[in-house]
């Protein structure tokens, strides 16, 4: 199968009804016949379920669904995207660990990572991740390798391949933020990383209207469990350690499991995914276009053939879709400010992955708290303008950025 009939038809259990999409379990807990048969669920000795909190059917529906997409040996899906990436590292990482990860990473990224070092966990930022730094930056401490697969909003792109050959070299997990491209563009299982994580609010569930992450575990990781010792309680589990320890261990015990209602509007998002990455990227591109030879103003956008990236989406993405997002620089605050405020259809809020366009000053809202040197390296200047492409009408949105722009240079 395809992409989007594979969105449609993968091998989904069905329900006893015959419901092409599963019920909402909206539940707390499952009733069982027999005190002797809710034992065997809770070993691990017989399927079924228990506890929300620990499984339910329309989360798992959702799991295997991004499994599926991904390539991945199993998923387990989180209370949010930044859930997912606490769970993904903390899974694996002891006191005295350190990860290797690009600067450009997420706001709310840096901040966890930061929370990290209060458990002595230490993340050595590289301005540029690639497979020269990754080697220099390397120390005997070093546990995994951590890359969001297109900064947001730096909007650099990672090549995995180069990355995992490195990882594997010294064998180490690489894993995977694929939140701005989602498995529609790109499967980073496919190309050597061993762990992808989504910010599912976004694209994955596609209409804003519930808030999830999800951790898809490729099953190829050869873990040496001295090196991970976190995970040698699961070590009768070989390569499937890492989903193991997740689901017995600290994403249950932490508590961060998924609702039931939010698991099964991304499983309605996920119908329509591909159709709909497919229609951002081109909005986005012909968009950053327009800006670029008519706006008078720099854009940054993957996709764009005078982007230096240009050459890496070509080869790495599907069809050469560079994503939904692009950012501009205005030359000032009070630039970008205006420009925001007179444009009628793009919504000014803090998401990505919408069906409606949105954007953003980055610098004065979801880096508000970020220090001088955090905001540099992250690709957020006072004039910056990120934009969150929707599925609006192309003309509708070129006009509405042409008319925001003329409004903003009489604004000097």
């Amino acid at each position: 199968m395809r992409f989007n009939t594979k969105l449609l038809h993968g091998k989904f259990p069905s329900d006893w009804s015959g419901s092409t999409l599963p019920p909402i379990y909206q539940v707390s807990a499952f009733a069982h016949e027999s005190a002797e048969r809710l034992e065997k669920v809770f070993l691990n000795k017989e399927p079924g379920f228990a506890y929300t909190r620990i499984a339910n059917p329309t989360v798992a529906a959702f799991e295997r669904r991004m499994a599926l997409l991904e390539g991945g040996m199993d998923a387990v899906s989180c209370s949010s995207g930044m859930a997912a990436v606490s769970m993904a590292l903390l899974n694996i990482l002891s006191t005295g660990d350190e990860i290797i990860s690009s600067s450009s990473l997420f706001g709310g990224t840096f901040g966890l990572l930061a929370n990290f070092e209060q458990f002595g966990l230490h993340t050595n930022y590289l301005s540029e991740l690639n497979a020269e730094t990754v080697e220099a930056a390397l120390t005997p401490h070093t546990k995994v390798i951590f890359a969001e697969l297109i900064g947001n909003p730096k909007l650099d792109v990672v090549d995995i391949r180069e990355l995992a050959y490195v990882a594997e070299r010294h064998g180490l997990p690489l894993v995977i933020d694929a939140t701005t491209a989602t498995p529609a563009l790109v499967r980073p299982l496919e190309q050597g990383a061993h762990i992808v994580v989504h910010s599912s609010s976004k694209y994955i569930n596609g209409s804003g209207d519930a808030i999830s992450g999800v951790i898809v575990d490729g099953g190829r990781f050869d873990w040496d469990f001295e090196k991970y010792p976190a995970l040698a309680g699961y070590q009768q589990m070989g390569k499937f350690a890492f989903t193991a320890r997740l689901r017995q261990d600290i994403w249950r015990n932490f508590g961060a499991c998924l609702a039931p209602q939010n698991a099964w509007l991304n499983c309605v998002g996920l119908e329509t995914l591909g159709l709909r990455m497919e229609r951002l990227c081109k909005n986005s591109l012909a968009l950053a276009e327009h800006i670029e030879q008519n706006l008078g103003m720099a854009v940054n956008y993957p996709g764009l053939k005078s982007n230096s990236y240009h050459a890496l989406i070509a080869k790495q993405m599907d069809d050469g879709l560079g994503g939904a997002i692009l950012t501009l620089r205005t030359g000032s605050k009070k630039r970008a400010f205006s420009l925001i405020d007179n444009l009628r259809y793009a919504k000014i809020a803090t998401n990505i992955g919408d069906v409606r366009t949105l954007v953003l000053h980055p610098a004065s809202t979801i880096y508000a708290h970020s220090d001088e040197q955090t905001m540099q390296l992250s690709g957020v200047y006072d004039d910056l303008v990120r934009i969150s492409v929707g599925l609006e009408d192309i003309e509708d949105l070129i006009e509405d950025f042409t008319l925001a722009s003329i409004v903003m240079n009489g604004d000097r």
